[in-house]
């Protein structure tokens, strides 16, 4: 009788073990990559945080003290960037406008171009469309002189429209729109044309509704590029100037304020970071949502 327990209790030995061995192999496994991730996580938010930390020094203290904290933090670089009369606000609603603008026009031209490419027969679409991604292969500075050539025959330069109409022409939105209205299912719109739908009709009330979450990622990616586009304003603005050409121009010639220039990125920041908190859910469920079709 002993023998026979033996013998189960060591044919369960190995059953038990391996149980035992892979419950401690998973743990670890998990911590590597929360670790992993936490790195990752740090290597962004840190220049964020040496950026507001340097933001609350004093001008003397920024070349004095090569430390990352402060040592007598204080508001001073704020209160100066937000004085009365400072262009900062004029920037900042520049900024505010043609990001705004900017967004809603793209996100508007480029939903309907890549339904169009994604659902109408036309003659020679797929050689438009291949054209239309060959583009994003050419470096954006080459099309820096006409764009400039353009403006100035309209006599545009200066002006707010200029520093938004070279950006509502987005082929990368239309190819990510495109994308997503192929994963929708054509039986719905088919079910709408069958009930008298027009297609515009269709596509307002069946198909948009349905690209929420890619909407939201696509207004995220053009509001930031309208935000934190910094060459083409330097180039085309001379007083209608944007937030990232206006703060250089709180460099002197011979000399900087560090913890000015610091300030007013935070600033600049905040707008970006409160609409990605707002759309992040969008955002997350857009890319887990991208691999899955029809």
């Amino acid at each position: 009788m002993a023998t026979v327990l033996d013998r189960g209790l060591e044919r369960n030995e190995p059953t038990t073990t391996s149980v035992v061995g892979n419950r401690s192999r998973f743990p670890l496994g998990k911590i590597f990559t929360y670790l992993v991730m936490i790195l990752i996580a740090a290597f962004f938010i840190l220049p964020m945080v040496v950026v507001f930390l340097t933001s609350l020094k004093y001008d003397v203290e920024v070349f004095t003290d090569p430390g990352i904290f402060p040592l007598t933090p204080g508001l001073e670089n704020f209160q100066q960037l937000l004085a009365a009369g400072a262009p900062f606000y004029h920037w900042f609603l520049n900024s505010a406008i043609v990001s705004t603008a900017g967004t809603i026009i793209t996100v508007a031209l480029t939903s309907l171009s890549a339904y169009a490419f994604a659902r109408i027969d036309f003659p020679g679409k797929n050689f438009i469309f291949s054209l239309l991604i060959t583009t994003l292969l050419l470096p954006s500075v080459m099309f820096l002189v006409p764009q400039y050539k353009l403006m100035a025959q309209f006599h545009l330069y200066d002006t707010i429209p200029a520093l938004m109409l070279p950006g509502i022409a987005s082929v990368f939105g239309v190819f990510f729109m495109r994308q997503f209205f192929l994963s929708i299912p054509l039986e719905l719109e088919e079910a709408a044309y069958i009930d008298g739908a027009s297609r515009l009709r269709t596509f307002w009330s069946v198909v948009l509704p349905l690209t929420g979450p890619a909407l939201a990622t696509l207004t995220v990616i053009t509001f930031l590029g309208f935000w934190n586009d910094y060459l083409w304003p330097a180039i085309i603005c001379q007083n209608n100037c944007t937030l990232p050409p206006g703060l250089r121009l709180l460099q002197g010639q011979f000399t900087a304020n560090y913890g000015l220039i610091m300030a007013g990125a935070v600033v600049t920041a905040i707008p970006v970071l409160i609409i990605y908190i707002v759309l992040q859910r969008f955002v997350i469920q857009s890319v887990t949502s991208s691999g899955v079709k029809g």
